[in-house]
């Protein structure tokens, strides 16, 4: 486990916190559950489905509670915390049922309280506990999750690693006008505002042209250059890497003294905050990948994935707790890495995807059960926009699958209205992941890779049989989600 960004008193505090919660939770049991992802996969959709089918007995079956009819009812609660927004799930379910349109994506933290009246399948625990769980669900953005790793590198580290990785592969096209600008200056020269604010726009320019979908990069810290908000053209975020350092301390009124003060106040009054008052207090933690959109763009992009879930998930307060150090200590104890949009294939490649995911966080997996934690991985819809048929082609039949492309998705030239359904053959995933996980400068001579057909399609049309928003939404595989994250703690 990585040594903790938080010093004694700050433990201490956390300590004396989680007594008190243990405490006021004897009569009301609660149960913090971080819910994340990187780029578009899904977190808005996720906690959304998640709250809607607990809320209105939707189709789980493999969610035991569920399924054995133990949950006596689920009711939405005031939040513990006053200081965080609201997760707004009744206007998400009104964008994706009525409007079928997906959410807004997550940019910023929010909160909300779910509360489970249940009947313990333990005659035992039905005569000592109250059968109630409020669980606590936490809704923050990727880009917070990859600042955590560095609260563990000083701003010499920081620079190098950056620079390394933008100078290799498809990123040192990207990173063109940042280091153009980086080679007209030293670390040494006189601290100059413009010199700092040139030099991060162009690198805050650099970090989203690697976020967009024609490259799916991953690793894109500091997070909060994507996701500004309030801290827009704040010093906080007006530093970059630079090359060259000197050894030793900057020489104290130089460009390298202001950023690294400026990279060192980012950690401080920014990532550390979250850290502190967020992060170190979940028991529960989901994290959703976009596998897919990863493989399409080649293994480089599924490397950069790679790296950057080691180092997320490595910063992780994740391990088993016993009964007595768990009034004291808070610990992730269960994490799912959970691979979305598993129906934008068929359901034969689904096994593969969840594959493919498993390899992806292999080295990540190792590093957090060394620690005791409990880990899973998986491949889920959490909301399923397409249907399963086949079609005849050429006296072949193909699996397809079918759905209402968004407005503006183009198909073999066929420009969609956001109205009129159509049927893909998505590609299937190879049974073997190697071919994902290519060296670079691999000879050309190995077999191209497959490419998934991946068109966004709209929320599912749902017959109303008058039940308004109450009504079932399609899921693939929450059900198994839910039981990995909650079933324990309502058994």
């Amino acid at each position: 486990m990585p040594p903790s960004p938080m010093n004694i008193a700050d433990e201490a505090l956390l300590a004396l916190e989680t007594l008190a919660e243990k405490a006021g939770g004897l009569a009301n049991p609660s149960l913090r559950l971080g819910v994340t992802g990187l780029s578009r996969a899904g977190k808005t959709v996720f906690i959304s489905a998640l709250i809607h089918n607990l809320l209105h007995g939707g189709r789980l079956p493999l969610f035991e509670a569920q399924r054995s009819g133990r949950i006596k009812s689920v009711r939405l609660q005031e939040q513990p915390d006053d200081a965080v927004p609201r997760f707004q799930y009744e206007d998400h379910v009104r964008t994706l049922v009525e409007k079928r349109l997906w959410p807004d994506s997550t940019r910023a933290i929010s909160e909300l309280r779910l509360t489970i009246e249940f009947e313990s399948a333990s005659r035992w625990n039905r005569l000592v506990s109250a059968g109630r769980l409020s669980i606590d669900i936490v809704d923050y953005p990727g880009e917070w999750l990859l600042d955590l790793p560095l609260l563990e590198q000083d701003y010499r580290t920081f620079s190098e690693r950056t620079i390394r990785l933008a100078g290799a592969g498809r990123r040192k096209s990207l990173a063109r006008d940042w280091f153009k600008i980086a080679a007209k200056i030293t670390p040494g020269q006189e601290a100059d505002e413009m010199v700092a604010r040139d030099l991060a726009a162009a690198f805050a320019t650099y970090l989203r042209a690697c976020k967009e979908d024609e490259h799916s990069f991953s690793a894109l810290a500091p997070g909060r250059f994507l996701m500004p908000g309030d801290l827009e053209g704040s010093p906080a975020l007006t530093f970059a890497p630079l090359a060259n350092l000197p050894e030793g301390k900057p020489v104290k009124g130089s460009l390298a003294a202001m950023m690294e003060r400026r990279f060192e106040a980012y950690k401080s009054h920014v990532v550390k905050p979250f850290f502190k008052e967020h992060f170190a207090r979940l028991d529960r933690q989901i994290v959703l990948i976009d596998t897919l959109q990863a493989v399409n763009r080649g293994p480089e992009a599924v490397a950069d994935l790679e790296n950057a879930l080691v180092d997320v998930l490595g910063a992780f307060r994740s391990g088993s707790t016993s009964i007595l150090t768990s009034w004291f200590s808070r610990r992730i104890d269960k994490v799912l890495v959970a691979a979305t949009k598993a129906d934008h294939l068929h359901h034969e490649s689904h096994d593969r995807l969840e594959g493919l995911t498993r390899r992806i966080v292999d080295r990540a997996v190792e590093r957090i059960g060394r620690t005791g934690a409990a880990i899973d991985v998986m491949a889920l819809a959490s909301i399923r926009a397409t249907r399963e048929a086949t079609v005849n082609r050429d006296g072949e039949e193909l699996p397809v699958i079918v759905g209402t492309p968004i407005a503006g998705e183009t198909i073999d030239g066929d420009t969609f209205d956001g109205k009129r359904k159509t049927a893909i053959f998505p590609g299937d995933l190879p049974e073997k992941t190697d071919i994902y996980f290519r060296p670079a400068g691999s000879v050309p001579s190995m077999p191209p890779l497959p490419q998934i057909n991946i068109v966004r399609f709209r929320p599912p049309e749902v017959e109303d049989a008058g039940g308004g928003l109450k009504l079932s939404l399609p899921q693939i595989r929450l059900d198994r989600a839910l039981q990995f994250l909650l079933g324990d703690r309502l058994a």
